[in-house]
């Protein structure tokens, strides 16, 4: 289970901007929300819902903050949130250390490679 802190009242506006530009940057990891097309369509639905419920005055700083805490908990990873707070990855991401009897590359598979760039491309909306 990934460790989110919570969003400040205060901060609502910024982190709608953040995700919402995040989500819809094709290049950005959120485009593709872990699952696929479908449930990165939900992902933007939710957000832009907060985002019009707090923007029309529907629903409270504190309601939306609350909100965009379970909508980062439930769609972002660890390291994503970290990206998104001003952070790197954090350490419990790092690529492990090889054990001995296994073979050492210094070159990363194309996979990692891959959610590195995505990680990099996401650190470009961070908020904090």
């Amino acid at each position: 289970m990934a460790v989110y802190g919570g969003i400040q009242a205060h901060e609502v506006e910024r982190w709608l901007n953040a995700l919402t530009n995040a989500a819809y940057d094709r290049r950005c990891p959120l485009t593709k929300v872990h699952g696929g097309n479908a449930r990165a369509r939900t992902a933007r639905q939710d957000l832009l819902h907060l985002a019009t419920a707090f923007r029309g005055g529907e629903r409270s700083r504190d309601a939306v903050a609350d909100g965009l805490s379970r909508w980062c908990q439930h769609y972002l990873t660890e390291a994503e949130w970290y990206v998104l707070v001003g952070g790197r990855r954090p350490a419990a991401q790092a690529k492990p250390a090889p054990r001995v009897s296994e073979p050492t590359s210094d070159t990363p598979n194309a996979d990692e490679q891959a959610a590195d760039d995505a990680l990099e491309v996401l650190y470009q909306h961070r908020v904090g």
